[in-house]
């Protein structure tokens, strides 16, 4: 069964709304590529309007922005720390904005989305 991001099948009062039309393919969705770590592992899916999505699988690298020399270095990811999305993300190395991971210099947070554009940017916090 295709997941859909349609509307939603019951009102917020819980009574159910009655189908109009059938799923269409701009309301397809897709399942999440939860980014791992590991070695560097892309997927470049085809979407809407021919467009192209670098989806990041596996990563072991960051571009890392420090605030104080305002420069980015490309940096080797130990491991993640902290993941303000799911807290069982952490033990199963699972990589998505606002996680906190650390690295060679410390920690970091990532500003970028891995599994939507397939590369992974951060800003050192400590």
């Amino acid at each position: 069964m295709a997941i859909s991001q349609s509307r939603a099948r019951r009102k917020a009062t819980g009574g159910r709304y009655i189908d109009y039309r059938k799923k269409r393919q701009h309301e397809l969705g897709r399942e999440p590529s939860f980014t791992k770590l590991g070695k560097k592992k892309v997927l470049v899916l085809r979407v809407m309007g021919a467009n192209r999505k670098l989806r990041m699988l596996r990563a072991d690298t960051a571009n890392l922005y420090d605030q104080k020399s305002k420069s980015f270095r490309q940096i080797k990811i130990k491991t993640i720390t902290d993941n303000p999305a799911n807290r069982h993300f952490i033990r199963r190395n699972i990589m998505t904005k606002g996680s906190v991971i650390e690295t060679e210099l410390g920690k970091a947070r990532i500003t970028s989305r891995p599994g939507q554009d397939g590369i992974i940017n951060a800003v050192l916090i400590s």
